[in-house]
């Protein structure tokens, strides 16, 4: 058998190990799911009449297109966290020392965990999608390749997020340490221009909304599916995402490699 028939055996028995504990424990799928569907219902209907005038003051239903595509984002960042949690729960009870031992090959194990996520993800993403569909979200304007392209941006950088969760819970003590240290990945969309325009923010927090990895992609998908501006947020988007893979492949595989905690 050939090194790469050899390693896609191997990710796919570790992605069916992680598929299967998700199923056995959806109860930490379920409370990460719930803070983007919950956020999109408060903004919504709490909100959404206020904060609609600053963005032209359109209502609820321009308001609920404005915020659909944060609201994407901020289910990625939260769907990643199961994968911080999961890898340091493997380093912390010493299967990964176990896995090292066996004749596997090597990145299987980081593979599964990788794949597995992306695929969480994108069906959270499908879930909330169909939720903001169901309160009014709707894109009438978008071809079909502009779809295409928003979920495909969609799973680049769901990928980004996953290796950068990956790293965390790889130095992570344990699973509540991993769960905390991956909340910036929920939080920043809270600080991006998810919700309001950057323009409507205080001057000296402008740049730290604009010059972060969630704005050029939310951005960029409002552009793809409502028909606004992108600009240079495309190529910037893709930009932090290729960055943020490498910088979470890189860290992951380092700290992988050393000797087991």
């Amino acid at each position: 058998m050939s090194s790469l028939s050899l390693a896609v055996r191997d990710s796919s028995t570790m992605l069916r190990r992680n598929l299967l504990h998700a199923r056995r424990y959806p109860s930490l799928t379920l409370n990460l799911l719930m803070t983007p569907v919950m956020l999109l219902l408060l903004f919504v209907y709490i909100f959404g009449g206020a904060m609609s005038g600053g963005i032209g003051g359109g209502g609820r239903d321009e308001y609920i297109a404005y915020i659909v595509p944060g609201i994407l984002l901020m289910t990625i960042g939260s769907t990643v966290v199961g994968a911080a949690v999961s890898v340091s729960t493997d380093m912390s009870e010493g299967i990964i020392a176990r896995f090292r031992t066996m004749a596997i090959h090597r990145s299987s194990v980081l593979i599964g965990h990788v794949v597995g996520s992306v695929l969480q993800s994108i069906a959270s993403v499908v879930l909330v999608g169909l939720v903001g569909v169901a309160i009014g979200f709707r894109s009438h304007d978008a071809t079909a390749l502009e779809w295409l392209a928003a979920f495909g941006l969609l799973a680049l950088f769901a990928l980004a997020l996953t290796w950068i969760a990956i790293g965390m819970g790889m130095v992570s003590p344990n699973a509540e340490a991993a769960s905390n240290s991956a909340m910036p990945l929920i939080l920043l969309p809270l600080i991006s221009s998810a919700f309001t325009p950057i323009a409507s923010m205080p001057g000296w927090f402008q740049p730290i909304a604009e010059y972060q990895p969630f704005t050029p992609v939310i951005e960029t998908l409002r552009g793809l599916l409502l028909g606004t501006e992108i600009g240079n947020n495309g190529w910037l988007a893709l930009g932090w995402s290729i960055a943020l893979i490498a910088l979470g492949y890189r860290w992951s595989t380092a700290s992988f490699n050393r000797d087991p905690k």
